[in-house]
């Protein structure tokens, strides 16, 4: 039988319930919004030129950006010249297999993509993650849907320290906030501080990175049998994101992909 007391409580919480209200207050939220924007009109993230939305790119900003679609190499991600057919893999590829599955990226690394992977890293614009995060979604939409946890690669902590945040993770928060999938940040450390990767060779890059990650043994279980998600800014020669997907597997990850904003592409 029902308290009193019970009864009198959810008589309370109907008593405070007003659903007839709901759309007064979501219009009052939209009237804020539409207000806010005449204070403070919504501006291009690239150049401040005005647009109709706040996070997003004017028309002129949108087609500077080297966008990366097919045909490309189905290892490597990148673009191919000449349509061959799907399926294809890159001379590189080939050559030098990754140790990841597959890579994807949303753009070449130069002109406005450049400047917007700058502008989040070292410009105190974190709030350009969201902008670039969404973009990552559409670009990696083949990665997303096999995957099982989104990682983010990691910064050592004296770095982390220095730079305040890790871009990375950033990235990785907002795609996994877009897709629902489960999100793991630390569940790959990096426990060793490797010198800066501009200016090396593809051999010493890789030299550099020897033994830089690893997976904590607390993390194991989150990552055994799983289909690893890797998320960075920019993927230059691979090789850092080679050495994250070799922890990650020899820590019994089933699988690892990587998916970023940009990638270095060498033409010819």
């Amino acid at each position: 039988m029902e308290k009193p007391a019970d009864a009198a409580r959810q008589t309370g919480r109907r008593k405070f319930s007003f659903p007839a209200l709901k759309p007064a207050c979501l219009a009052l939220d939209a009237g804020l919004k539409r207000a806010l924007a005449l204070i403070y009109p919504p501006v291009c993230v690239a150049c401040r030129a005005a647009t109709g939305d706040a996070q997003a790119l004017c028309a002129h900003c949108w087609g500077e950006i080297g966008f990366i679609e097919r045909p490309y190499c189905e290892r490597l991600g990148t673009p191919f010249a000449v349509d061959l057919g799907r399926g294809l893999l890159s001379p590189a590829a080939i050559a030098d297999p990754p140790v990841f599955a597959r890579a994807r990226a949303v753009c070449r690394f130069d002109g406005v993509g450049r400047e917007l992977v700058h502008r989040l890293k070292y410009g105190d614009r974190a709030e350009l993650a969201v902008t670039l995060g969404r973009m990552m979604v559409q670009a990696g939409h083949e990665l997303i849907a096999e995957a099982d946890l989104i990682l983010p690669v990691p910064l050592h902590r004296t770095r982390l320290w220095s730079r305040r945040f890790n871009q990375a993770a950033l990235l990785a928060q907002v795609v996994a906030r877009l897709t629902g999938l489960p999100h793991a940040p630390a569940a790959l450390a990096r426990r060793k501080r490797t010198r800066q990767q501009v200016g090396l060779t593809r051999a010493q890059r890789a030299d550099n990175l020897q033994g830089a990650f690893r997976v904590p043994d607390g993390a194991r279980p989150q990552i055994e049998g799983q289909r690893i998600l890797l998320i960075d800014d920019v993927l230059t020669t691979g090789a850092t994101v080679n050495a994250a997907a070799r922890a990650l597997l020899r820590a019994g990850a089933r699988q690892v992909e990587v998916l970023t904003f940009a990638r270095v592409v060498t033409d010819g």
